[in-house]
């Protein structure tokens, strides 16, 4: 499931028909705050992945409709027989500063990029614990993870769907389910107005984005992970918590937090934690009697 209207998918698509793939492009079309509609992108990407020789097939439906996902997967489960890979890539912007968003604005821009997630996965999660196989892949941003001016909506949408990976990672381990979030920067309609000098839009291909994406959604693939892709460089991403103090049962209080805020905040033995259970034996590791 990809949507060539957000960043990089229908390059994503043709590498994914390239390796031989059967591939089903999700396209409400519109314009990049989510208004209008028209099937002629996803039309147009299936024909490129024909004219290499690959097989695809188009749908239109919306991502926030949960009866429209339903039949946007019952189409690929008719023409293909199973779905071994979720892009969920569906996204608009409404950037406004907190102060200036409207809620139904807000609301809207959650609903697509983390809602839609959400329908999309619920959708195929039953086919693939059927098949014992599944890669599904999340569409983070920096803009989530480390913030942006202007962007509270998509931002909380993209740090939510980054969670979601979180739990998914965990449950679908014994299906072989791998769930895994891409932090993509490309040149594209979403960053066409940030006025970035020509040579430095073309480094920002949506071709070197691509990979990142093949990666994820292959055999091997790591699974829980946030990886950061654009003009060819790639780097993965971490929420880590640092080796922490620990104080006395009957000396806790604001004040030596204040105290020892150096050695509460070094990172420097800091750790990557798989789920909530490694979170609490950390710190009662550090728990002082």
């Amino acid at each position: 499931h990809c949507h060539p209207r957000v960043c990089f998918p229908d390059h994503a698509a043709l590498q994914f028909a390239q390796r031989g793939a059967k591939v089903v492009v999700n396209d409400l079309g519109g314009a990049v705050d989510g208004s209008g509609g028209s099937s002629e992108a996803a039309a147009k990407v299936v024909q490129e992945i024909k004219d290499i020789g690959g097989e695809a097939i188009s749908n239109g439906s919306s991502v926030t409709d949960k009866a429209g996902v339903q039949k946007l997967v019952e189409d690929a489960m008719a023409a293909y027989g199973r779905i071994d890979v979720l892009v969920n890539n569906a996204g608009v912007l409404r950037d406004k500063s907190f102060a200036k968003v409207t809620l139904d604005d807000f609301e809207f821009v959650v609903d697509v990029h983390l809602m839609g997630s959400v329908y999309c996965t619920k959708a195929v999660w039953p086919i693939m614990v059927e098949q014992q196989y599944g890669r599904i892949i999340m569409t983070s941003s920096s803009s989530g993870v480390f913030g942006n001016f202007g962007q509270s909506n998509y931002g909380s949408a993209k740090m939510g769907v980054v969670g979601f990976m979180n739990t998914l990672k965990i449950e679908g381990q014994k299906n072989n389910i791998k769930v895994n979030s891409l932090i993509p920067v490309a040149a594209t309609r979403m960053t066409e107005n940030l006025g970035m000098p020509e040579e430095v839009l073309k480094q920002l291909k949506p071709e070197s984005v691509s990979p990142a994406v093949l990666f994820m959604a292959s055999d091997d693939a790591p699974t829980g992970i946030m990886l950061s892709a654009g003009a060819g460089v790639f780097a993965k991403v971490e929420i880590a918590q640092a080796a922490g103090v620990g104080f006395a049962g009957d000396d806790i209080n604001p004040d030596k937090i204040a105290e020892h805020w150096n050695d509460i905040s070094d990172m420097t033995d800091a750790k990557q934690l798989f789920n909530g259970g490694e979170h609490t034996a950390a710190m009662f590791a550090k728990v002082k009697s």
